[in-house]
Order: structure tokens, then C-alpha cells, then sequence
């Protein structure tokens, strides 16, 4: 009986554990699935987090211009007196409208997708059409270019319209330089911009002084708005990574405060400017203003001023953080400015100058009259930043002269100086803010900048439709046309306020366009000399291995702006020179239509002639964000491509020695790996590497075999390793082009003034080349040569 029951109770142990085991298997999945769930739903808490943290933060950067305009926008519109009380209402209509098609619809949900990898603005749009179609007015493209893992562009089918408009665009070299001027223009006006936020935003700001102390006069105002403006400029060299946190809670706080008056004011005065929604008081408006009312959209174009800051700076955060803050926060807290102004000014008509000031309840007047300085210049320090950005892609684009550019962050690439146009910018920001002494001239003119940059965006972004979305012809026609007729009212209204102020923006940008177009015309000019008078490989093959001259110990560094062939440098070099150093490199810096070019990408090495003549080409490319940081080698990494191309060399199977433009060292992680981890067993092992030929680009999977011939091979590269490094020890020079430009004799009278005048007075004041690379003076050898153009 006891066995028996202790068999019973053993099957029942059994039992329980097989239907344990059961419960088990079967709650594993439901409990793998809900820690699946719940890692969802954490990281897309998390993710959400994070997205309302970027949205907090672009307020910031992105925001500060678009959200000081209610201190000057119906001044502007208003001028004067105001007539009639409908006319607040009608002006408040085209406010929230025009707030709603230009930076809600046109720039937040569309022109912000057009961004070139994250990058945004004018530059950014022209590098992207760049590399759907060949627009580059300096011809130094090549299909290695294509390889880059940042180089994304697609193919059209043969009869689309993408592909007819891409022919259209490369047919003729007249169309390039008009969209060049176009992009050039659109850029000027954007520096126009850097000028005038910080003139009509702190001069506004500072306004506020009066309005509580009416003794005061106008010239007080102007004395504080330039002190502020000097403090501005001054603390730049600082860069804005110190204080940025702030700037954030600074333009959250401004936009909860304005949009609270607002509130305040609509339900104190009269919340029936709310009927300002319906589109029916825009008609009234300007049926009853006429040719007044119409000339008023120069005010009412105000309250969109900052936009294209806005997508200039959406390189700091992602596009969905840049919606949200937008339709979160500054849409509505905006509308609700603008309504409570609208309000005050129907009771209050004759304080239509400083409608913002006396719509603030006088109790909280100081503390929003501080929170509106510091708005300002958040304002103003963001537009500079843009413009400094902007400034640095227009000079890798090869369209402005070379200046001094200073990274102010480790953490932020994106965060530069440039200490000439900071200085130029205060003097002119200040000439204009005393000049003018007051908001309604300097809002004419800051009216006519904005309107031409939305103009050139417009533009530009039908291609980008065209050629890189491939939009159907519809939504292309549908967005254009609106973009049009919206923003040529605009530009329409302006034109009659240029007498008033509306000249500075264009005078301003006329001469950074005259200086801009002039550089890169001598530019693309010394190019193609350069290209034209460059050595054939037959007059270096007929040299000889000493190329004729006594080859002394030392590496040569020849830097040309040719990615093929031997520059006509060279030849004035040995032609003067008894001798030439053991080892020749050409290095060729060239800049592409690309935000950045990675590291491992950054240097393309070739070999010239044969092995016994130790001459070598490498070509070091970079990005329009790219910077030469104090702490970047250069010469450093140029010889480890060098090194590591000679190592590839060997393992491959012959050498090109034709004056192609064939370049080695596109390899990739694991070939780089490999080649580092063999130590010459005798196995056979694969490299990874890239030929690159003018016809194709074929990778190849070359072995390596390791027996006496893989002995001399080995030998032969260590034989040359141990050369390159005795010559690298010897001595390195850097020898550069002193090159003065001069236009022929037969020239028009135009192109003399431009090539011998402007363009040499340009060339003698920017930095050079041997500045930019960090070259010992010591190790510097300038070639001097007369380029005629």
C-alpha cells in the first residue's frame, strides 16, 4: 500500500510538473509578446521624449526671427493713422492668412523636406539640383565623385520629364550661370537679412524705453539699440555653444508671454477681430484702401519675416521637431498675438506706433520689456548664425573669396565664426539702425530682402520637384502657381516702397553679388587655363625616371586645382629648378556638392608614370560643411593614404600608368582590416579594393597569393615603404601657385576691369591657401606664374 501510494503520488508530481511545464511553454510567448509591447511602447516613449525635447530646443534657433515681428509688424502697416477700425480687421485677415500659406504650409510642410541631408537654405537646395544634373559651372566633376556614401542622386528614364528638364538644364551654358546668378542673389539677400533682423528687431526692442518714459527722445533709443548691437557682434567670437541652452526657455517664455497678452487683450478691449478668420475682410480690405491698402503688404509681409531662417536652420534638428514646434507653440501663440494687438488698436487707433508696448498690461510692462530684448537679440544672434553658415558653403562652392572661418564648438559642427564678415556686418547693421533711427524705413527694406529670397526658394524648389521628388507636372504647377501669386503680391507692394528704404537691401546685395560672381568668374577662368596649358604624360614620360633634373631627398607636395593631368606648374617649376625632390605628389582640394565627405572617403591617391618615378597624385575631397580644424593634420593623413595605397598596390595585379584619371583608395573597412591584420603567412587571402576609371567604376576581388613571387612583392613594398618614409624624413615642402591673373589684351573693356581690378584686389586680401592648410612657412615654396584669361 505504501508503494502504491507513493506511486500515486509520484504520477501525480508527474503530472503537476508535465502541466507546470505546459502553463509554462504556454505563457513564454504571451510573456515574451508583452515584454516585446512594453519595449515598444518604452521606446517610443522614449522616442517621443526626445522629439518634444528637440521641438523645446529649436525654438530657440529655428523660431526667434519668425517670433519677434509683432513688435514692428503693424507699425509698418500703419504708418500713420488708422482710418478706419475695419481696417485693423482686414490687416489681421491677411496677417493669419498669410501666416498660414508661407511658413505653416509652404516652408514647415514642404520647402523642410527639400533639405540636402538635414541641410537647409539656398546653397543647400543649388548642392542638391547639383547632383541630380551637371550645373557645376567649374568643370571638375568625376564618377568617383558618385561613389560617396553621402553623393545621393538618382536616375530618370530616358523620356520622363525629370530627365527632358535635366537635358534642358545641361543643353546650354547660359542656363547654368542664370541659376547661378539666381542662387547668388537669393544668398545675397540672406546676408541682407543678418543686417537688418538685428537692426529692426533690437531698435524695436529697445523702443520700449520711450513708451513708458515719453520725456525720452528718439536718439536715447537708437544710443541703446547700437550698445546692444556692439555687445551682439563683439561676444561672437564666443560661438553660441556657452549660452544656447538659454535661448530656448528665453523664445518659449516670449511666445507663452505674447500669446497670453493676446488673450488678455481680446477678451479686454474687443473679441470681435475674430471674425478676421473669414477671407471675406481681406476682399473689403482692399476694396476700401486701394493702391494704400495694397502698398501696406509691405507691413503685413513682415509677420512672416524669418522663414527662411527657419529652413536655413533646420540642419539642427529633425524636420518632425521643427512641425511640432511650429503648430504646437508658434502658430497658435502667434495668432493670438496678433488678434490682441488687432483688439487694442479697435479701441486705441492713435497707438498704432507702439501697439505692441501699450497693449501690455502695466503691471508685468518691465519684466515683458526685458523677455522682448532678450528675444531679440536670440533673434538676431540666430540670423547671424545663418549667415556666417551661408558665407561658408557659398566659399567651398568656390563663390566667394577665401576668409577666415573659426569652429566655436567641439560638440557642434555646425557652429562657426567668421570674424571679416562678423565686423562687416556690425558696421553695416549699425550704419542702418542710425541711419534710419526709425522701424518703418528699415521695415520697407527688410520687407524687399525677404520677399526676393522667397522668390529664388520658390524657384528653386520647382526643380527640386522636378528633378529629385519627381513630382507629377500638377503638383508641381499646383505649388508653384500658389507660391507665385502669394508671393508676387508681396514683391509687387514692395516696389513701391523702394525709394523709402527699400534700396539698402538691394544695394547691399548688389555688391556682395558683385563680389561674388566676380571671384568665382576669375575662379572658373583660372580653371580652365589651368586646364588648357596642362602637361601631356608623354613630355613627363620622355624625361625619364630623374625627369631630367637632379632628384634630391624629400617629398613635394605640388598643389594644383587639377584632379587630372600635371599641372602647367610643374613645368615652370623644373624649368627654372635644377632639381626636384625624390617623391611628387600633386594635391588637389576640391570641394563638392555634398554637406560632408567622411573621413575614410576624404583622399583618393594614384599613382603617376611608373613605380620608378615616385610620382603620385592624391585628391582630397570635401563637403560644403566640412571645416579645416586647427587640430586636423592634413599633411598627416595625406601620408597615411599615401602609405596605405602603396600597401594595396602591391597586392594587386599591375598598376595603371596612363594619364587617366584613375584613382586607387576608395577601399573599404574590411579591406583596410585586412590589409593591417596580414602579417605575410603564406596563405591566400582577399583584398577589397576600387579601381576608378574615366569609363566605369568596378570593384575587383584580387588575390593575393603569398609564394615567391608574393616574396618580391612583399619586398618590393617594403623596399618602397622604407623610401617614402627616408624621403618623408628628408623633408617635406609645399609648393604653391603665386599666380597673378590678368585678362588679354583683346578683352572688352568689362572683363579688364573684373579680372585686373576687382578680382586682383579680391585675391590680395583673402587668406591663402597655405593659411588654410596650416603649412610651416618654413616648408612653403611659392611658384610665381602670369595667368592670361
Amino acid at each position: 500500500m505504501e508503494i502504491a501510494s507513493r506511486v500515486e503520488i509520484d504520477e501525480d508530481n508527474d503530472n503537476k510538473g508535465s502541466m507546470w511545464d505546459l502553463e509554462q511553454k504556454l505563457d513564454q510567448p504571451m510573456e515574451e509578446e508583452a515584454g516585446r509591447l512594453k519595449n515598444m511602447y518604452m521606446e517610443k516613449k522614449s522616442s517621443a521624449l526626445l522629439l518634444l525635447r528637440l521641438a523645446f530646443q529649436s525654438l530657440g534657433v529655428v523660431y526667434g526671427d519668425l517670433g519677434t515681428s509683432p513688435l514692428y509688424v503693424f507699425y509698418n502697416t500703419f504708418p500713420g493713422k488708422i482710418e478706419d477700425p475695419e481696417d485693423v480687421v482686414g490687416a489681421l485677415s491677411l496677417i493669419i492668412y498669410s501666416l498660414t500659406l508661407i511658413p505653416l504650409l509652404k516652408y514647415v510642410f514642404v520647402v523642410c523636406k527639400a533639405n540636402d541631408n538635414g541641410q537647409g537654405g539656398t546653397f543647400a537646395l543649388y548642392s542638391l539640383l547639383c547632383r541630380h544634373a551637371k550645373i557645376k559651372t567649374i568643370p571638375n566633376q568625376h564618377r568617383t565623385d558618385e561613389e560617396l556614401t553621402t553623393y545621393s542622386r538618382s536616375t530618370f528614364h530616358e523620356q520622363s520629364f525629370a530627365a527632358k528638364t535635366k537635358r534642358w538644364l545641361e543643353g546650354h551654358v547660359s542656363r547654368k550661370n542664370v541659376l547661378l546668378i539666381l542662387v547668388l542673389v537669393g544668398t545675397c539677400m540672406v546676408i541682407g537679412d543678418g543686417i537688418l533682423t538685428p537692426a529692426i528687431s533690437v531698435l524695436s526692442a529697445a523702443g520700449g524705453i520711450k513708451v513708458n518714459r515719453p520725456h525720452l527722445s528718439n536718439g536715447v533709443v537708437v544710443v541703446v539699440a547700437v550698445v546692444i548691437l556692439v555687445g551682439l557682434f563683439s561676444m561672437q567670437h564666443y560661438g553660441t555653444d556657452k549660452v544656447s541652452w538659454l535661448f530656448a526657455p528665453i523664445v518659449l517664455i516670449w511666445f507663452l508671454v505674447i500669446g497670453g497678452i493676446g488673450i488678455y487683450n481680446i477678451w479686454k478691449y474687443d473679441s470681435s477681430v475674430l471674425k478676421a478668420f473669414s477671407p471675406i475682410y481681406i476682399y473689403r480690405y482692399f476694396k476700401r484702401g486701394g493702391k494704400d491698402g495694397w502698398t501696406s503688404l509691405g507691413g503685413i509681409m513682415l509677420s512672416i519675416t524669418g522663414t527662411e531662417a527657419l529652413f536655413a536652420d533646420v540642419s539642427h534638428f529633425p524636420v518632425s521637431a521643427v512641425q511640432l514646434a511650429f503648430t504646437a507653440v508658434v502658430f497658435p501663440c502667434l495668432l493670438l498675438a496678433y488678434s490682441g494687438q488687432a483688439a487694442y488698436l479697435m479701441s486705441n487707433r492713435d497707438h498704432v506706433v507702439d501697439a505692441f508696448y501699450r497693449s501690455i498690461p502695466d503691471s508685468i510692462y518691465w519684466p515683458v520689456f526685458v523677455i522682448a530684448t532678450a528675444a531679440a537679440i536670440v533673434a538676431s544672434q540666430a540670423t547671424i548664425t545663418a549667415t556666417f553658415s551661408i558665407i561658408k558653403q557659398a566659399l567651398a562652392l568656390g563663390c566667394f573669396p577665401r576668409v577666415k572661418v573659426v569652429h566655436t564648438s567641439k560638440k557642434f559642427l555646425g557652429q562657426i565664426y567668421v570674424p571679416d564678415i562678423n565686423w562687416i556686418l556690425m558696421i553695416l547693421c549699425i550704419a542702418v539702425t542710425a541711419g534710419f533711427k526709425n522701424q518703418s524705413q528699415i521695415g520697407n527694406a527688410y520687407g524687399t530682402a525677404v520677399v526676393i529670397v522667397m522668390l529664388v526658394t520658390t524657384l528653386l524648389m520647382t526643380l527640386i520637384m522636378i528633378l529629385v521628388w519627381r513630382c507629377h507636372w500638377i503638383l508641381v504647377l499646383l505649388f508653384t502657381g500658389l507660391s507665385l501669386v502669394v508671393e508676387c503680391t508681396y514683391f509687387s507692394a514692395v516696389l513701391f516702397k523702394v525709394d523709402q528704404g527699400g534700396w539698402v537691401p538691394l544695394v547691399i546685395a548688389a555688391a556682395f553679388l558683385l563680389i561674388m560672381y566676380v571671384w568665382h568668374y576669375g575662379t572658373l577662368r583660372r580653371y580652365e587655363f589651368e586646364m588648357h596649358s596642362k602637361v601631356s604624360m608623354a613630355w613627363i614620360l620622355g624625361l625619364g625616371p630623374s625627369l631630367g633634373l637632379v632628384r634630391v631627398p624629400g617629398i613635394g607636395l605640388v598643389y594644383t586645382e587639377l584632379a587630372s593631368g600635371v599641372p602647367h606648374i610643374f613645368s615652370h617649376f623644373i624649368t627654372n629648378l635644377p632639381a626636384i625632390h625624390s617623391v611628387v605628389v600633386f594635391v588637389c582640394v576640391k570641394y563638392l556638392p555634398v554637406y560632408t565627405v567622411p573621413e575614410e572617403e576624404r583622399f583618393l591617391v594614384k599613382r603617376i608614370g611608373p613605380k620608378n618615378f615616385h610620382m603620385f597624385r592624391c585628391v582630397a575631397r570635401y563637403g560644403y560643411k566640412d571645416l579645416h580644424k586647427k587640430d586636423d593634420n592634413f599633411e598627416k593623413k595625406l601620408f597615411d593614404s599615401l602609405f596605405l595605397f602603396v600597401r594595396l598596390e602591391s597586392m594587386m595585379e599591375g598598376c595603371s600608368d596612363s594619364d587617366e584619371y584613375s584613382l586607387y583608395g576608395q577601399q573599404t573597412e574590411r579591406s583596410r582590416d585586412g590589409l593591417l591584420n596580414n602579417n605575410g603567412n603564406t596563405t591566400c587571402s582577399y583584398v577589397d579594393t576600387t579601381i576608378s576609371s574615366v569609363d566605369s567604376i568596378v570593384p575587383l576581388r584580387s588575390p593575393v597569393t603569398v609564394g615567391s613571387s608574393g616574396q618580391a612583392s612583399s619586398q618590393t613594398e617594403a623596399d618602397e615603404m622604407e623610401f617614402l618614409n627616408s624621403c618623408r624624413d628628408a623633408g617635406v615642402v609645399h609648393i604653391m601657385g603665386n599666380t597673378v591673373v590678368r585678362a588679354r589684351r583683346d578683352s572688352r573693356f568689362y572683363k579688364k576691369i573684373a579680372i585686373d581690378y576687382v578680382y586682383a584686389f579680391l585675391r590680395k586680401i583673402c587668406r591663402e591657401h597655405s593659411v588654410i592648410f596650416k603649412v610651416p612657412h618654413e616648408s612653403l615654396l611659392n611658384v610665381g606664374q602670369v595667368f592670361y584669361v
